[in-house]
């Protein structure tokens, strides 16, 4: 026995000692979170993939629109350049006006009548064509700065403009994304309610199918009831386990689609502290203040700053007639050698200031068309909003719609529901006494468990249909959820 002790210690330590994950598996706690809607959404808000991805590229359009602006700045850049002459250029020089010894004759013809010992030195005639002179230094060295001002930039002032706009259509874009996610952890989380109360009732009538198979075992027991009886029992409570297992895998894969919608980990549970049921007492109200109008749309309102930004792409356009205006400087040092690349530097200094004016005269019409272009863009957004606000017009009514219809499924399942428990109430009493059959219970069952679905299944669609609305709308405030997402931080 104390060999056997022995080889078994051994043997854990070594499992230990191989395996030490074993140990910290059992030994860590699952992470659990509790919460509600508003504190899903404004998770969701701040760690969703999408958001940050739209975040960064109002970011980019940001850094964009700077760009553009430092083009109203001084520019300045410096530069340097060394020259090698390989072979030097030849002049020639052919004219009269060039022959040295003509241009002296006078002055040696005055000094000989002064002094007759005088004589006149021998300074050649004009250069013939076919000598030349050799021009140029072997080493050209150049430093220096440059610098440029546009003063009259018509083109670039609107294209700041136009940075402008793009911006605000990032902007747009990032609440179009915003919107959309709140639209999907809203259904998500409705969905998880939907699974969590399917599951309850499924789980109500099994623990029913279960009782009763029990009874039946007892009077079997006793005498009073068939084996029969027990065994049809029995199956009811066997057929109800898969849908019992199906329902589970249900809420499980609604709490996996919402924590991807969130952003969470996989491994972290979650539970939710509301139930459909709850949300009865407000959608009246909540459907009487419900606005329809469509001006926080947000595909109208990217449409708009769509034609917007190409209304200010037609004034860029329109700009490039105009002149442009711009002011230069250069200072320079040069430096020209003969020799070896590094022998006698000379640096001398060369500086200009000046005005660069440019006025486009033509260009075989290609400014002309580009604006009807521009303008045709224009015309072809509006004519698409007007065909988006007919469509969009027909989708709320239809959502009201459908908004409507759900209110009064509720109503008439909820007294549905209060029928179907009053009539198993009665049934169950009966079939304690002994008047009425198991099929006739299991019908009573099976209609009360039908109505408690349906009467979920309908809020389920009524707050589906209104957060679908509000998408549409757009007219969901998000500045209720920046307190969440700086809390979650």
């Amino acid at each position: 026995m104390n060999k056997m002790a022995i080889v078994h210690r051994v043997g854990a330590m070594l499992m230990l000692f191989l395996f030490p994950g074993i140990s910290w598996a059992q030994e860590q706690k699952v992470q659990s979170v509790t919460l509600d809607l508003k504190t899903a959404i404004g998770i969701a808000l701040n760690e969703n993939p999408t958001i940050k991805v739209a975040d960064v590229e109002i970011e980019k359009k940001d850094y964009s629109k700077k760009e553009v602006i430092a083009g109203l700045f001084p520019r300045i850049d410096a530069s340097a350049s060394y020259s090698r002459t390989i072979e030097k250029q030849t002049m020639y020089m052919d004219s009269k006006a060039f022959n040295v010894g003509a241009m002296f004759d006078p002055v040696f013809n005055a000094m000989s009548q002064l002094h007759p010992e005088f004589k006149a030195p021998d300074l050649g005639g004009g250069t013939s064509s076919s000598d030349g002179m050799k021009v140029g230094t072997d080493n050209t060295y150049s430093v220096g700065f440059s610098a440029s001002l546009p003063i009259i930039a018509p083109q670039l002032w609107k294209s700041v403009q136009l940075s402008s706009a793009d911006v605000e259509q990032a902007v747009e874009a990032a609440r179009s994304s915003r919107l959309s996610l709140v639209n999907q952890v809203e259904k998500a989380y409705y969905s998880l309610l939907l699974a969590q109360n399917s599951y309850d009732v499924i789980k109500m009538s099994y623990d029913n199918a279960k009782l009763n198979a029990r009874d039946y075992k007892n009077k079997f027991e006793q005498g009073t009831a068939s084996e029969y009886d027990v065994l049809r029992a029995e199956v009811q409570v066997r057929n109800l386990e898969p849908t019992l297992l199906q329902t589970e895998n249900s809420v499980k894969l609604s709490k996996l689609q919402l924590k991807v919608l969130m952003g969470m980990d996989m491994t972290v549970e979650i539970e939710v502290t509301d139930k459909l049921d709850d949300y009865e007492a407000s959608m009246y109200e909540e459907t009487l203040n419900i606005d329809t109008s469509l001006e926080q749309n947000t595909d109208l309102r990217k449409l708009d700053l769509q034609t917007a930004y190409l209304k200010k792409a037609v004034d860029v356009q329109r700009m490039a007639w105009f002149p442009t205006l711009s002011a230069t400087a250069n200072y320079n040092w040069i430096s020209m050698s003969y020799g070896g690349m590094f022998d006698d530097f000379r640096w001398n200094p060369y500086s200009t200031v000046g005005l660069s004016l440019s006025l486009p005269i033509f260009q075989g019409g290609a400014r002309h068309f580009k604006i009807k272009q521009a303008k045709s863009n224009v015309l072809q957004l509006g004519l698409q909003r007007d065909n988006l606000v007919n469509s969009l017009s027909m989708q709320v009514q239809m959502s009201m719609d459908n908004i409507q219809k759900s209110i009064k499924q509720i109503a008439s399942n909820k007294e549905g529901v209060r029928q179907a428990e009053k009539a198993y109430s009665i049934m169950q009493k009966s079939f304690e006494i002994g008047s009425a059959t198991f099929v006739e219970l299991n019908d009573a069952d099976l209609a009360l468990t039908n109505s408690r679905l349906s009467y979920n299944q309908a809020i389920y669609d009524f707050l589906a249909a209104k957060s679908d609305l509000q998408l549409l709308l757009g007219n969901t405030d998000l500045e209720q959820y920046k307190q969440v997402e700086k809390q979650d931080k």
